[in-house]
């Protein structure tokens, strides 16, 4: 008899009364239990189908179906297929691929919509669903909500096309080369990485085929790791989660830059040639000034959430610029470039946006993004780093068995509060529940180390006592 297993959170009210599902990142959990199963990924399929299928003038809706290297993605990929099938809607499978390569596929085959099978940096037994417009941006939340709606009020139960109308299913082989030539695009034309060698940490995820081939088209020596995926190894100990790896594999090869993605690789955590990580607030600040000097920032205004160091901002005012702050989340930082026409934004955890080249993060075209500026200049990435100077940043991640609403915890309020008094306006306490994961982030930055580490274990400590798993 099979083990019970642990369940998800369970599915929250939206605004309309209707069960939530979507987080801050599609639809995330343990793989099999709800939401992540083949019976709710089976209605996700049908839901998407319908609601596409109204907003395409063609006869035929079109749905690209790719995934990451787990392997519940087999499962779900039926499931999600299953369900857009049965509505009339026609399947295009991809295989293994970044998720901003299915992004692009879903632009490239011009189909309705893309959805990508990947938690991203979670473990493996974990898994999600997310959607791609047809023009490879992700869904706004209105249109996750009409999807919700249709999951849970059985609206559509009764749509059954029958013999021709029911939609079929077909493989597209050459998926990893269109990526790889879209990828390249991002790099100079008679530019080349000759005689660089460069680390790079595949996480077993889905770029162990496409950034390796990427790097070698362009001339690099390529150095790679971790790229044989079993479908249960994929961050085990690696990637962009694990830095330590792709620290040790640079100082062991004696690489010129380490390049470390996560499971979808649609982040990117690099390493200089001295074995300092480099996060992604110091690629764009590295980006934004190249960017700058050559005129090519949109308004000179770069986009970051509130997790980004405020040095950044200082750093940008130093050239003329300035940074626009969002929510957490790539989702919104998306959200603010696309309002106000921006091209390039990014979060401190390695999720950038190149608009001039991509719809969403590209681990690999922002890899490629400071590639170009380690050429273009012929200083090593220790150097270009020192662009951003930072403030001091204790940072706390911890596992909740609830999400109690903050303001209800009034002993972690009350340190909060006394923390903000204490920097005097020299700094910032941050407080957030985790969206796609059971977990409650804790950022304090400030000028003195040594003081906003004390703040962050009070306050740590007692959001253990109250709701710590």
């Amino acid at each position: 008899m099979a083990t019970p297993q642990k369940s998800n959170p369970p599915a929250k009210p939206n605004g309309s009364g209707e069960r939530r599902i979507f987080g801050t990142d599609g639809v995330r959990g343990t793989a099999n239990i709800e939401p992540v199963t083949a019976e709710t990924a089976l209605k996700l399929g049908r839901a998407a189908a319908h609601i596409f299928a109204q907003r395409t003038p063609s006869e035929r809706t079109t749905i690209v179906i790719g995934k990451d290297t787990r392997l519940s993605c087999y499962m779900l990929e039926n499931a999600l297929a299953a369900g857009v099938m049965s509505l009339g809607a026609d399947v295009l499978f991809i295989g293994p691929l970044p998720t901003p390569g299915v992004a692009y596929i879903t632009r490239s085959l011009r189909a309705d919509a893309g959805i990508v099978l990947s938690a991203s940096h979670n473990p493996y037994e974990d898994n999600g669903i997310k959607f791609f417009r047809h023009d490879g941006y992700k869904l706004d939340d209105e249109v996750e909500q009409r999807i919700e709606h249709l999951v849970f009020s059985g609206e559509i139960e009764a749509i059954r096309p029958t013999a021709g109308r029911i939609g079929r299913a077909t493989r597209i082989d050459d998926a990893l080369g269109r990526y790889v030539e879209f990828a390249k695009q991002s790099f100079p034309r008679g530019m080349t990485l000759d005689g660089m060698r460069i680390a790079v940490d595949c996480a077993n995820g889905a770029a162990y085929k496409s950034t390796p081939c990427i790097l070698r088209e362009l001339g690099a020596d390529a150095v790679i790791a971790h790229n044989t995926p079993n479908g249960s190894n994929i961050n085990r100990d690696c990637g962009s989660m694990h830095p330590e790896q792709i620290q040790r594999l640079v100082k062991e090869t004696k690489a010129q830059i380490g390049i470390s993605h996560d499971g979808d690789a649609d982040r990117v955590v690099l390493c200089d040639e001295l074995g300092g990580i480099v996060d992604g607030d110091e690629i764009m600040a590295i980006a934004a000034i190249d960017f700058i000097k050559r005129g090519r920032l949109a308004q000179n205004t770069l986009v970051a959430t509130v997790m980004s160091n405020f040095g950044l901002d200082e750093t940008l005012k130093r050239h003329e610029g300035r940074v626009l702050r969002t929510k957490v989340g790539d989702r919104y930082v998306i959200e603010a470039m696309m309002k106000q026409d921006l091209n390039v934004g990014g979060e401190q955890s390695g999720h950038m946006i190149f608009r001039d080249f991509s719809t969403t993060g590209d681990g690999i075209v922002s890899a490629l993004q400071i590639l170009r500026i380690m050429v273009e200049t012929g200083q090593p990435l220790s150097e270009l780093r020192k662009c951003l100077a930072k403030y001091p940043q204790a940072q706390r991640n911890l596992k909740v068995r609830e999400k109690r609403p903050i303001e209800e915890m009034s002993d972690v309020v009350r340190l909060v509060a006394e923390a903000e008094q204490e920097l005097a306006g020299a700094g910032r306490v941050l407080l957030r529940y985790s969206g796609t994961e059971p977990k409650i982030r804790l950022l304090i930055e400030g000028r003195d180390g040594d003081r906003i580490n004390a703040q962050a274990d009070r306050i740590a400590g007692v959001i253990q006592e109250a709701i710590g798993a």
